[in-house]
């Protein structure tokens, strides 16, 4: 299984953006999907995740301007950010544990401008 984040990029604070996962099989609605992000200095964090359900739960600094989906059929993850702010900068990650192994996309750079 592999994935491809895209969608990253430079915006003022108070824009958005989407970040797109293109996950290579069909997998999204049998695992609970996640996106994390690391900012420079600081360990990496997850900030969304997807259940099998459909259910999303969130980072308390993004809940209510983040929003995590899928696309069973396009095998896509997506995390729109709403409200973004310079403290969302960093390099945000999908990621699947997939029969029991972390895996990981390449990653995406975030830039929130102030």
């Amino acid at each position: 299984v592999q994935l491809q984040a895209s969608g990253g990029g430079l915006v003022q604070a108070g824009g958005s953006l989407r970040l797109s996962c293109a996950v290579s099989g069909p997998i999204v609605s049998r695992n609970a999907m996640r996106w994390y992000r690391q900012a420079p200095g600081k360990q990496r964090e997850e900030v969304a995740s997807i259940t099998k359900g459909g259910y999303g739960n969130y980072l308390d600094s993004v809940e209510g301007r983040f929003t995590i989906s899928r696309d069973d059929a396009k095998n896509m993850v997506y995390l729109q950010m709403n409200s973004l702010k310079a403290e969302d900068t960093g390099v945000y990650y999908c990621h699947v544990n997939y029969l029991g192994v972390d895996r990981w996309g390449q990653g995406t750079q975030v830039t929130v401008s102030s």
